[in-house]
Order: structure tokens, then sequence, then C-alpha cells
């Protein structure tokens, strides 16, 4: 009887871990270290898949041979605020200038995700507008130093006990913000098992 494809999720990411254990199908973990430079003559949605794939393929190199089907899935997540792309911030003073600017105002959130198997590819980009109710300074400071957001782009988690509190408008997927759009992982992994 056939083994069921291994499905490899080519991330350290707790939170992509955590949504993609929403499928309810055994996976196994294997990130690799890999560039996450943006390319400025790209598209958003360029560089965000583009980079998931470089993050694909290096996972990829490092699993064994084997006779068994393997799918790997990889991907990247930024915000942005009209053109100016906000990635994962190097310190408090960043995090905080990048909170301040997306308050009482939308952005975006743009996820590139790929799956590769053998010679088969899927990759795809979905975005989600996100609008925050105003925070005062000293909510900010205060989420900052109890969150320590400085692994997420965008300087925040939706799902963060204190942001969740100054959400006032999301349009798409949840799970996207979050850095995984899981319904459409499901809908894209059904051609690879």
């Amino acid at each position: 009887m056939n083994k069921p494809p291994l499905i490899i999720l080519a991330s350290h990411s707790p939170r992509r871990k955590e949504i993609l254990s929403l499928m309810l199908r055994p996976f196994e973990t294997l990130a690799v270290e890999t560039e996450e430079k943006f390319d400025r003559t790209l598209s958003i949605e360029e560089n965000v898949t583009t980079i998931a794939l470089r993050k694909a393929e290096a996972s990829v190199a490092m699993l064994p041979k084997s006779e068994r089907k393997i799918v790997t899935l990889a991907a990247d997540t930024v915000v942005a605020k009209g053109s100016r792309i906000m990635e994962k911030p190097a310190g408090f003073d960043e995090a905080f200038e990048m909170l301040k600017s997306l308050q009482n105002r939308s952005h975006r959130v743009y996820t590139g995700f790929v799956l590769l198997s053998g010679d088969k590819t899927h990759t795809e980009c979905v975005t989600t507008t996100v609008e925050f109710d105003p925070m005062s300074d000293n909510e900010i400071k205060r989420y900052i130093l109890s969150e320590k957001p400085y692994d997420k782009a965008g300087s925040y988690g939706i799902q963060d006990p204190l942001m969740a509190c100054h959400i006032k408008r999301i349009e798409g997927c949840y799970y996207n913000v979050v850095g995984l759009p899981l319904s459409r992982v499901c809908k894209a992994m059904k051609a690879f098992l």
C-alpha cells in the first residue's frame, strides 16, 4: 500500500506550523536560512513568491532522496502601506514607527506561498486588507514591550491579544495575516495529494 505523501513545511515559524496543523494532516518542518532580500524591480507579489520559492528549493536540497512522494510548502509574508514595504523590524524604534504609521488607515498583507513536489510547482500570492483603530503611543509601547513583535512583518501579529483589540476591519483571509493563507494552501495542495 502506498504511503501518503510526506508534507514538509519549510519554515521555523511557530505561527505557520500552528496554522498548517489545522489541516489535520501529519507534516514535518525543515527550515533553512535563505536571503529574504526584496528586489525593487519586481512587484510585491513577485517578491514574496520568489522568496518563498527560494525557501522551498533550499529545503528540498537538504532532503534525502526517497521513494516516497514529498510535498514541500514554503511561504513569505510582508505588510505594505501604499508602496512602502514593512518587513520585520530591526528593533523597538522601528517597530514603534511602523505601528504608528499604520494607525487609523488600511494596509495590505501579502503572503506568497509555493508548493514543490518533483517537477510539479504551484506558486500563489494572497492579499488581505487590514485596518486598525487608533492606538495611543502608550498602547503601541505596551504592545511592543509585551509581545516583542520583532519576528513579524509590519511589527504586529493580528492574533496577539493586545493587537486584536485594535483591529477595526479585515477584508480577506485572516490566516493570511497570521502568515499562511490556509484555505488557498488546502485548495492548491489537493493537486499534490
